[in-house]
C-alpha cells in the first residue's frame, strides 16, 4: 500500500494511505479532486503536459506511455510550444490512470496490476490490456475484465 505525506503545516503532516494513480495525477495537476463534471470540462480544455509524467511515475515505461497516450515527437512538440494535451490525448491519459487505479484495487498490489496490464491476454487475441487503452471501447473492455476478475470470474 502506498503512503503519501502531505505537509499542511510544518507541525501537522496529513498521511493518506491507499492513494490511487488517478488521485495522484489529479492532485499533481489541480491540487485537489475535481468533481466529475469539472474533470470532463478540464479534459475538453486539455490537461497539462505534466499529467503524462504522472503515468511514468506510476511505473509505465517511456514506450508504453508514448504507445498509448501520444507519440514522443508530439509530446516534445507540445512541450516546446507550451501546449496542453489535445482532448483525445487528455482522455487517454485519464483513462490509463483510472485503469491503473482499478487494477491496483483488483490485484491489491501495484506490481501485480502492472504485470497483468502488460501481459498478452488470450481474450484480447494476444494483445495486452494496456494496448487496448488506446480507445474508449478498448478501455471499457479492460474495465469489464477487471470487474470480472474482482468478482472471481475467469478472464
Amino acid at each position: 500500500m502506498n503512503t503519501v505525506v502531505k505537509e499542511l503545516s510544518p507541525e501537522k503532516p496529513v498521511v493518506e494511505t491507499g492513494v490511487t494513480a488517478e488521485k495522484r495525477m489529479l492532485d499533481s495537476i489541480f491540487g485537489k479532486r475535481p468533481t466529475e463534471f469539472q474533470l470532463a470540462v478540464m479534459v475538453e480544455q486539455g490537461l497539462p503536459i505534466s499529467s503524462v509524467e504522472v503515468l511514468r511515475n506510476e511505473g509505465l515505461t517511456f514506450s508504453e506511455v508514448h504507445g498509448v497516450v501520444l507519440p514522443a515527437r508530439t509530446l516534445k512538440h507540445r512541450k516546446d510550444k507550451k501546449q496542453s494535451l489535445s482532448l483525445e490525448e487528455a482522455d487517454r491519459t485519464l483513462r490509463v490512470a483510472k485503469i491503473i487505479t482499478l487494477a491496483d484495487h483488483v490485484f491489491g498490489n501495484h506490481d501485480k496490476a502492472l504485470r497483468w496490464l502488460r501481459r498478452g491476454n488470450q481474450r484480447l487475441e494476444g494483445r495486452s490490456p494496456l494496448e487496448m487503452l488506446r480507445s474508449e471501447v478498448g478501455g471499457d473492455l479492460v474495465r469489464q475484465m477487471l470487474y470480472q476478475i474482482d468478482e472471481g470470474m475467469f478472464v
